[in-house]
């Protein structure tokens, strides 16, 4: 039964919208209870759970709230739907160790699972099935999530729940390969004019998220948003994953031309493709990129060198690296398109041969900071103790303005296998540099060396840094290099400052 409105209860609603947890815990003390429900018979964990209070939601779970109860007046909501629909992952994921059911359903048949996929909250689909859900429960409809993450067009849903064993393959493929012919746009207009009745303007807006394009379409009526709808446009890379788990070899040009429908060497479309042909390894592919890299086009000459740069990779062996190399020399030296740049001089990088050095550092001055910052990637691991050129430009770019560039650039001048005053200098100057990763870099290169300046920044990188980041993983690992034992034992006892 619920739990009338009484004095105190408007405060404590009010305070979960807020998120003013002092509040809340005054509340609770003063003797208000954590099962509390407002008018409309709405419980107070269902309101931390839609607004994404996860501090609050433990709050009232540890006072006693049932993460299980129904919220509503006819009791229809769930706190794990509310929170599930909303992709709020961490609120899930505290109602779930308090003892939510993953894969209760609420009023229509929905589960939480249901409410994430259809929204394309990958990391909540995640902390889901962590906790036990189903990655074949079929939703209200009968539909398992994989064919609903498939019509959603979120390639990083599909993934997770293929990762987690789910088994509509086929029927996810035949979604994602319909909505490959479809417009996305039209057809949510279609869906939302349909739906509503009268005269409507709409608009249209795409947001560059997870890895793809999220188009998100508005009707607007007197000037104001009336409804809305949006779908993500992953189908390509989709139908690439499913094919692939399916055993289905689909043809070269037809992967390629699913990369290149999006144009974007980040977009999962691409890189689905790419991935798939890294692993065929395989001479027709060999030879289908080879000739693409001849094609004059720079984005199907892109996709081909980032097609060649891992071709076959597989347990240290690259079968096509001897072949690759002279196609993807001559593609750094002709390429004038900054995409296209990228993608070979990341690719040559990739070969692990320092005979591609100067087709790599040709482009070290580029105006561009992406073509600069795969420059700097690219020549990690692979400069010579004694090239003399190339640790030249990895000084020069340990200094970038950009601070992908300094880091990587900074690794990569760490990881030489040559120790001298210019080096050393150069690896003295980021010691207290903006990005903490660049710092880190710099101070592992000085330990290696043993250089005493790297015990200063390392002390400050281990009590300073998020002991779960990057730079304090880095430095952790550069403390093995200090050979001072009185150095070695303050490092080993600085402990992470709280936060």
């Amino acid at each position: 039964m619920d739990i009338e409105p009484a004095a105190g209860h408007g405060d404590l609603f009010e305070a979960v919208v807020s998120g003013e947890d002092d509040t809340v815990v005054r509340l609770l003390r003063s003797g208000i209870p954590a099962e509390a429900t407002d008018e409309e018979g709405q419980t107070a964990l269902y309101l931390a759970a839609v607004q994404d209070q996860p501090g609050i939601a433990r709050l009232l779970l540890a006072a006693g709230a049932d993460p299980n109860r129904s919220s509503g007046q006819d009791s229809v909501d769930l706190p794990l739907c509310g929170a599930a629909c909303g992709g709020h992952a961490e609120v899930a994921r505290a109602l779930l160790a308090a003892g939510a059911q993953p894969d209760r359903r609420e009023e229509f048949g929905y589960t939480a699972m249901t409410w994430a996929v259809q929204q394309g909250h990958t990391d909540t689909v995640e902390t889901l099935l962590a906790y036990g859900a189903s990655p074949d429960l079929a939703g209200p409809h009968g539909e398992p999530p994989l064919v609903l993450a498939a019509r959603r067009g979120a390639a990083g849903t599909v993934r997770t729940l293929l990762e987690h064993g789910a088994a509509a393959k086929n029927e996810a493929l035949g979604e994602a390969r319909r909505w490959l012919g479809l417009d996305v746009e039209q057809e949510l207009r279609r869906r939302l004019t349909s739906a509503y009745e009268g005269e409507f303007d709409t608009v249209t807006r795409r947001v560059e998220e997870d890895g793809g394009v999220t188009v998100v379409v508005e009707l607007l009526g007197d000037n104001a948003p009336r409804a809305g709808d949006e779908q993500q446009t992953g189908h390509a890379a989709i139908a690439t994953l499913l094919e692939a788990e399916l055993g289905i070899q689909t043809p070269f040009a037809e992967l390629a031309e699913r990369a290149l429908r999006c144009g974007d060497p980040d977009n999962d479309d691409w890189i689905e493709a790419m991935h798939v042909l890294h692993r065929r390894g395989d001479e027709e592919t060999f030879q289908a990129a080879s000739a693409w890299c001849a094609s004059g086009e720079p984005m199907r000459q892109a996709f081909a060198a980032d097609v060649l740069g891992r071709l076959g990779f597989q347990g240290g062996e690259k079968p096509f690296a001897a072949r690759s190399l002279p196609v993807l020399r001559e593609l750094s030296r002709e390429a004038a398109d900054p995409e296209l740049i990228q993608s070979a001089v990341l690719a040559l990088g990739h070969q692990g041969d320092p005979a591609a050095l100067p087709e790599i550092l040709r482009h070290a001055g580029h105006p561009d900071p992406e073509v600069r910052y795969r420059v700097a990637l690219a020549l990690g691991g692979l400069v010579p103790g004694d090239h003399e050129e190339a640790i030249g430009l990895l000084v020069t770019l340990s200094g970038d303005t950009d601070d992908r560039v300094r880091d990587w650039a900074t690794m990569a001048l760490a990881g030489v296998d040559a120790d001298t005053p210019t080096v050393r200098e150069a690896l003295a100057a980021r010691l207290d540099d903006d990005d903490a990763d660049a710092a880190a870099e710099a101070a592992r290169g000085l330990a290696m060396r043993q250089d005493p300046r790297a015990t200063g920044a390392l002390v400050r990188i281990l009590a300073d840094e998020d002991p779960d980041g990057y730079a304090y993983s880095t430095a952790a690992q550069a403390v093995e290099y200090v050979v001072d034992e009185g150095d070695r034992m303050r490092l080993e006892r600085t402990a992470p400052r709280c936060r």
